[in-house]
C-alpha cells in the first residue's frame, strides 16, 4: 500500500490535532507501531512541523521532504543506540519532534531554545553536530569503525542530500568506505534540487528486486560460488552493473565499493520501510538512494522550494480582532537594501565595465546576491556546487591567466578553504577578490555559521588586503577597491541590513590603508572597524571621544594611530570578530612595535563560540552595545564579568 499525504495549502496557526504524535512524544515506541499507524503519523508529523514551524520560524522545506524516511529510520533502527547522522540538518526538525523535544519546538533557534541543527549537547538522539555540508559520511564511517573496533553491534546511517553529496569531503570518505568497508547505510536524500535521476517503471521495478530479500540472498551467495571461478564471478558482476546503469545513477556508486539500492520513492512509506528493514542487518558499505520532494505536503513550499527554505514566524490573528477600517493610502516606506544585494548591484555594474569578470560562489547564488548576475551574464557565471576548495582554487586558475574573478562566499564556508586561500591564491599574489558575505554575527544558526573568525585568520596572511566597510556605500566603494587592487584582497560585510546610507552610482577608488576621522574628540579614540560605526559614534558623543571609521583591517593607517596616540591616552576597539587576533589585536600589535605608552581595550567577540539568538541579543552578549562601549572606555569602571570584553596595556 502506498501513502501520501494530503496536501496542506497553508500554515495552521492554531495547533492542529495530532493524536498519534502525542502518543509518540508521550512514550509508546515508533518500532511497535502497525504500517497504517505509521501512515497516520506521518500525517501528525507533517501538520505539526507547519503548525510549530510557524510559531517559531525556520528551516522547513527540507523536513517536509524527510518525514516519511526519518519515520522509516526511527522506526526500523534502534535509536539512539544505533546512529543517525543527518547531513547540515536543516532536514532534522521531524527528528526532534520525534525525539522529546515536541514541546519545545516553539522556542527553535531562539536565545537559549532548541538549535536549529542537530547538537549533540542537546540530546543523544543528536549523534554528531553539524551546520556545514557533507561531513555526516565520514561522521557515520568513524563511528561505524569504532563500533567495529571495540566489537559493538550497532548500525550506523549517513543521511546526505544531492547537494551536500557534491562537496569533495563526501565523495573522499565514499572512496575511502569502499576500500575499508565498515558496516555503514548511507541514504541519498535526493529532492530533485541538484542530481538528476532516471524514472519510471522498469527503475522502480529492478529497485525492488535489488532490494528484495530474494535478491540479496542469491547476490551473496552467489559471491561464495563464482568467486572461486574467476571469469564467471567476473562476467557476473559486470552484467549485474551494466544492467544497474541503464536503469539507475548506482554505477558510479558500486565502482566505488558500496552495494546500491535505487532510487525508490522517499515519500512511500511502506516500500521505505520494507528497504530499510532488507538491508539494515547487511555487511559493507550500503548506499540508498532515494527520490523525495522539498516541501512534500504543503503546496506553496512544493511549487517554491527555494523561496521556502525557510520561512520567519506567522503571527495568527486574534479572536477579538475587528475587520480593520479601510487603510488611507500612504507613501510606502522605501525597503533598505541587504548587504548581499549591494554586493549583487555592484557585481553586474561592474561586469558591464570589465568583461574580465567572472562570478565564482559555492553553492550561494541566492544567498550571496547572485541571482542577477547569472541571469545577465550567465557565461561568466560560475556555482561549483558545495566545493568551497574547488572555488577558491579554480579562481586561482583563472586569474593566472588574466581573468579577474570574484568569489562570493560567507564567511563560516571560507574556512573550509583556508589552505587554499594560503596556498593557491596568496603566495603566488594572485588577483583575487573575496566578497565575504555573512561577517560578523548572524543570528539564528548558532556557532556553525558565524563569521567570528575571518578578520583573525586573514589578517596573518602576506599580500592580503582586507577591508571592513561601514555601511552600504562604503561596501560599494570598497568592493570596486578590492577589485581594482591586483592582488588578493577582501572585503567583509554583514547578513541583513544597513543604516541606510545613499548608495553612490559612482564607483570611486578608496586610498587602501587610509580611515576617516568622523568625530573629533579628546583623550579617548575609538577606532570602529565594520558596521558598528553607529554604536561607536553614540559612545564617542557619551565620552566626549574621537571615532574613526577604521575601513581598513589590513593594512592599518599607522599614520593616523601615530597622530592619535599624541593626544589620546586610551584606544577602544570595536570589531564583530573574535577578540583574539582580530583587528584589535592588530592595533595593539602595531602600538607596541612603536613603543606607544596606552591603554588598549578590546571590544568584540569573546573566546567562546556564539550560541544562537537574534543579531541584537548576541550583539549585547558581547558587550557591542553602545552603553557597554561606554563602560568599556572608561578608566577604573569594573566590568560585568557576563561581557565579552578585553583590555590590555600596551607598553614600551
Amino acid at each position: 500500500m502506498r501513502y501520501y499525504s494530503p496536501m496542506f495549502a497553508e500554515i495552521p496557526t492554531v495547533r492542529p490535532a495530532t493524536p498519534l504524535l502525542d502518543a509518540v512524544d508521550a512514550g509508546r515506541s515508533i518500532r511497535d507501531l502497525s504500517e497504517e499507524e505509521l501512515n497516520q503519523l506521518a500525517h501528525d508529523l507533517r501538520a505539526y512541523l507547519l503548525y510549530s514551524v510557524g510559531q517559531s520560524g525556520g528551516h522547513f522545506g527540507a523536513g517536509l521532504g524527510v518525514v516519511e524516511l526519518t519515520i522509516a529510520l526511527h522506526h526500523i533502527f534502534n535509536t539512539p543506540d544505533d546512529r543517525i547522522v543527518w547531513d547540515v540538518g536543516h532536514q532534522a526538525y521531524p527528528h526532534k519532534i520525534l525525539t522529546g523535544r515536541m514541546q519545545r519546538m516553539h522556542t527553535m533557534r531562539q536565545a537559549d531554545g532548541l538549535s536549529g541543527f542537530p547538537k549533540r549537547s542537546e540530546s543523544e538522539y543528536d549523534t554528531f553536530g553539524v551546520g556545514h555540508s557533507s561531513t555526516s559520511i565520514s561522521a557515520a564511517m568513524g563511528m561505524a569503525l569504532a563500533a567495529e573496533k571495540q566489537g559493538i553491534d550497532r548500525r550506523v546511517v549517513a543521511v546526505i542530500g544531492d547537494g551536500a553529496i557534491t562537496g569533495g569531503m563526501a565523495f573522499e570518505a565514499l572512496a575511502h568506505a569502499g576500500d575499508v568497508r565498515p558496516n555503514m547505510l548511507v541514504v541519498l536524500n535526493d529532492n530533485q534540487m541538484s542530481i538528476g535521476y532516471n524514472t519510471g517503471g522498469l527503475a522502480t521495478y529492478f529497485a525492488k528486486i535489488w532490494a528484495s530479500k530474494t535478491y540479496i540472498t542469491m547476490r551473496e551467495g552467489s559471491k561464495k560460488v563464482l568467486k572461486k571461478m574467476r571469469p564467471a564471478w567476473d562476467l557476473a558482476k559486470r552484467t549485474e552493473e551494466h544492467m544497474k546503469g541503464m536503469v539507475a545513477p548506482g554505477t558510479l556508486f558500486e565502482e566505488l565499493g558500496w552495494h546500491y539500492i535505487g532510487p525508490i520513492d522517499g515519500h512511500d512509506l511502506p516500500q521505505l520501510v520494507q528497504t530499510l528493514e532488507n538491508m539494515r542487518d547487511l555487511k559493507g558499505p550500503q548506499f540508498l538512494h532515494i527520490c523525495t520532494r522539498k516541501g512534500r505536503g504543503y503546496e506553496p513550499a512544493e511549487q517554491d522550494p527555494v523561496g521556502f527554505h525557510a520561512i520567519n514566524k506567522i503571527e495568527a490573528p486574534k479572536a477579538d480582532d475587528k475587520p480593520a477600517p479601510m487603510p488611507v493610502p500612504a507613501k510606502p516606506k522605501p525597503k533598505l537594501p541587504k548587504y548581499q544585494d549591494v554586493f549583487g548591484r555592484w557585481l553586474c555594474d561592474m561586469a558591464e565595465k570589465d568583461d574580465k569578470l567572472v562570478g565564482i560562489t559555492p553553492a550561494m547564488c541566492e544567498g550571496s546576491g547572485m541571482v542577477e548576475f547569472a541571469r545577465r551574464f550567465p557565461d561568466r557565471f560560475y556555482d561549483v556546487a558545495i566545493a568551497e576548495q574547488h572555488a577558491v582554487t579554480l579562481a586561482a586558475g583563472m586569474a593566472c591567466d588574466g581573468m579577474k574573478p570574484v568569489v562570493a562566499i560567507y564567511s563560516t564556508f571560507l574556512q573550509r578553504a583556508y589552505d587554499q586561500f594560503i596556498h593557491d591564491v596568496a603566495i603566488q599574489n594572485l588577483d583575487v577578490t573575496y566578497a565575504i558575505d555573512r561577517a560578523g554575527l548572524v543570528g539564528q544558526d548558532g556557532p556553525t555559521h558565524q563569521g567570528a573568525f575571518d578578520l583573525s585568520y586573514m589578517r596573518c596572511i602576506p599580500n592580503m588586503v582586507v577591508g571592513a566597510p561601514s555601511d552600504e556605500n562604503e561596501c560599494r566603494q570598497m568592493l570596486y577597491t578590492a577589485y581594482q587592487h591586483p592582488g588578493p584582497a577582501a572585503v567583509r560585510y554583514p547578513r541583513g541590513t544597513g543604516p541606510g546610507a545613499l548608495i553612490e552610482d559612482d564607483m570611486t577608488a578608496m586610498p587602501i590603508g587610509k580611515a576617516v576621522v568622523v568625530r573629533t574628540g579628546t583623550d579617548i579614540a575609538i577606532l570602529n572597524f565594520g558596521t558598528l560605526l553607529r554604536e561607536a559614534l553614540e559612545a564617542g558623543e557619551q565620552l566626549g571621544a574621537t571615532v574613526v571609521d577604521m575601513r581598513w583591517v589590513k593594512p592599518l593607517d599607522e599614520a593616523l594611530l601615530r597622530e592619535l596616540s599624541s593626544g589620546h591616552k586610551v584606544f577602544l576597539t570595536v570589531e564583530e570578530n573574535a577578540i583574539a587576533g582580530g583587528a584589535g589585536s592588530a592595533v595593539s600589535e602595531f602600538l607596541d612595535s612603536e613603543g606607544i605608552v596606552a591603554a588598549v581595550h578590546r571590544a568584540g567577540i569573546r573566546d567562546q563560540f556564539v550560541e544562537h539568538g537574534s543579531q541584537g541579543q548576541q550583539r549585547e552578549r558581547h558587550g557591542l552595545t553602545a552603553e557597554q562601549l561606554v563602560r568599556l572606555a572608561r578608566p577604573n569602571t569594573d566590568q560585568d564579568e557576563t561581557e565579552s570584553v578585553a583590555s590590555i596595556r600596551v607598553q614600551a
